[in-house]
């Protein structure tokens, strides 16, 4: 079973579900830009008087200014409020990333799942997972987390979606050419082995990624961005 129930990657007092700090960040605090002493400043400072009288508004960012990844459109706005927000729109793709090893990648996944919309990302293996790459998008995605590949492909059966892998495998079918279902769950390897033989096995469909270089593979984070997009070329509407 799993034993995350489709919330988002915090607890209501913003602290990591699974109790990890965040890259040395106390545990229930968001750093003030995501990229504090690396990056220029981003977002806004203080909000003019009068304030705007909505409930989704955050009176302390109001008051201090917003210097959160998030888009403008969201600027001062309560985590709660973006989430439920988001909620309205998240696409019928999931995706699931193996965690055995505590692959650096899946930050990156999660951060790319956030803005390409998927439903919720999936933690297969160990709970506990580097977010530094994140770049704290997983306080606005749901995450669940499951033990193994079994527990996972359980999960999806009685969701009626099928688990879509991804890795450059022999016999696997080019992404390229094939239209991913519109729900579905795209499962990726981790960094160097790739997809598990248990993963190979519980997979409906395993799509390869077209190389033309030298190199033997790209980085798991870079295909799980061009598999996600490659969904969202097929099915989002695209705005403008």
């Amino acid at each position: 079973m799993s034993s995350e129930t489709g919330s988002t990657g915090t607890r209501s007092n913003g602290s990591p579900a699974d109790g990890e700090p965040v890259d040395g960040q106390p545990a229930g605090e968001e750093p003030a830009q995501y990229d504090e002493g690396f990056g220029a400043q981003i977002g806004v400072g203080p909000h003019p008087l009068p304030w705007p009288e909505d409930e989704r508004y955050d009176p302390e960012l109001l008051a201090g200014g917003d210097r959160r990844n998030v888009g403008d459109q969201y600027r001062y706005w309560t985590r709660e409020a973006i989430v439920a927000d988001l909620d309205l729109r998240r696409h019928d793709f999931h995706v699931a990333v193996e965690n055995w090893g505590h692959d650096f990648n899946i930050g990156s996944v999660v951060r790319t799942a956030n803005a390409f919309l998927a439903k919720e990302v999936h933690i297969v293996g160990r709970r506990r997972w580097n977010r530094r790459g994140a770049m704290v998008t997983d306080r606005y995605q749901h995450v669940r987390h499951h033990p193994d590949t079994a527990s996972l492909t359980a999960w999806a059966a009685a969701e009626d979606l099928p688990v879509i892998g991804i890795d450059n495998l022999p016999g696997a079918v080019p992404l390229e050419r094939t239209e991913l279902p519109r729900r579905c769950v795209l499962l990726f390897g981790q960094e160097g082995p790739g997809l598990t033989e248990e993963a190979r096995r519980h997979a409906a469909m395993v799509c390869s990624i077209a190389q033309f270089g030298s190199t033997r593979s790209i980085n798991a984070g870079a295909a799980a961005a061009i598999a996600m997009h490659a969904w969202v070329a097929r099915y989002a509407v695209i705005p403008g």
